[in-house]
């Protein structure tokens, strides 16, 4: 890769893209590395998400809470993993080929992805914690309408929160470098007042997107802890320690993501900004995996979902079935109350 320069790269202070140019070579080249792990996670995830669909349409029906919300969880994962092929051919050429369209499109796919995902997982754990904790009055509430209105709710916050990035992202041509570039366009815009429009976008990157996602999931995952705890359920204890180990992995892939984005628009100097530059690199591809594996991950703690998993396999590869234990009792469609040990 050539060595590249950044002027605004990143929203740097005036001062800082006043000066001389930065040469961003090292790190550039890590983000190109890194970048290649996108191909593997874009397969994945379509494989991931395509079985988890295929599991709802085989075995389950789109009328239960769990399984809307489950859908709306792949189809934005899907969403958001689709864009990921062309950022990963982006950072590796340091230059965008696909034109001012696509870098439209790709920027509020990217964006519309990332925040829908965030807040499905953020949603899913809300209705599991109103399952467990209130599982008696739940039923009244976790009906059909109330998963619709969930979704079409989330969908419409996420699409409002990409208008920023639909109107500063675009492409354009650093005759520096000669580059083309798809981001935020470094400069003023006629008619937006852009840097209003950035502060707006970073506050609301940091608290509709990072505070409150954790405030909720920390909060729900305690409540049904304590709930699982106090109850008489043999199981409780590997309930618990799951609750653990899901709410530790959202902490360890999505926050540090968060942190290092919201540091790396601070940047001041040249020194700092690359520094930081590492750190996002690293943390980006973290947060990736996690939205990747995410929707399995959700879908196949449960044991319906394992079973119903065995018995895909055991179908098509008879030859698995003296080795594959499989439970038909299991075959009855998910109901809208959830119980602890379904974790």
């Amino acid at each position: 890769m050539e060595v590249t320069y950044d002027y605004d790269y990143s929203n740097y202070s005036e001062e800082f893209t006043s000066a001389t140019p930065c040469y961003r070579d090292d790190d550039n080249n890590l983000g190109a590395q890194l970048s290649t792990l996108y191909y593997f996670m874009f397969v994945f995830s379509v494989f991931g998400n395509g079985l988890v669909l295929v599991i709802i349409h085989r075995f389950e029906k789109l009328t239960t809470v769990t399984n809307i919300l489950l859908l709306n969880l792949v189809v934005s994962s899907l969403i958001f993993m689709s864009s990921l092929p062309f950022m990963g051919i982006y950072m590796q050429l340091s230059n965008w080929i696909f034109g001012k369209v696509m870098c439209k499109i790709v920027g509020s796919v990217y964006y519309l992805g990332f925040y829908s995902s965030v807040l499905f997982l953020t949603l899913l754990t809300f209705d599991r914690h109103i399952a467990v904790v209130y599982s008696l009055s739940a039923s009244r509430l976790r009906n059909q309408s109330y998963a619709v209105i969930s979704c079409a709710v989330v969908w419409l916050v996420s699409g409002l929160a990409c208008i920023k990035q639909m109107i500063l992202h675009t492409s354009f041509i650093d005759f520096i470098d000669n580059k083309t570039y798809c981001q935020e366009y470094p400069g003023d815009l006629p008619n937006v007042n852009v840097e209003q429009l950035r502060t707006s976008g970073f506050y609301l990157q940091l608290l509709l997107f990072l505070i409150f996602p954790l405030a909720v999931i920390i909060y729900c995952y305690v409540r049904i802890a304590i709930t699982v705890i106090s109850s008489k359920i043999v199981t409780k204890f590997k309930t618990v320690r799951l609750i653990f180990i899901i709410v530790l992995l959202f902490f360890m892939c999505w926050t540090p993501f968060n942190i290092a984005l919201l540091m790396h628009d601070e940047a001041t100097t040249c020194e700092e900004a690359r520094k930081r530059s590492y750190a996002l690199h690293v943390t980006r591809n973290i947060a990736y995996i996690y939205f990747c594996i995410s929707p399995i991950f959700y879908t196949f703690v449960g044991k319906k979902f394992q079973n119903y998993f065995r018995q895909l396999l055991v179908k098509h590869f008879p030859g698995l079935k003296k080795h594959i234990s499989v439970s038909r009792n299991s075959r009855t469609n998910m109901s809208t109350k959830s119980t602890p040990n379904e974790f």
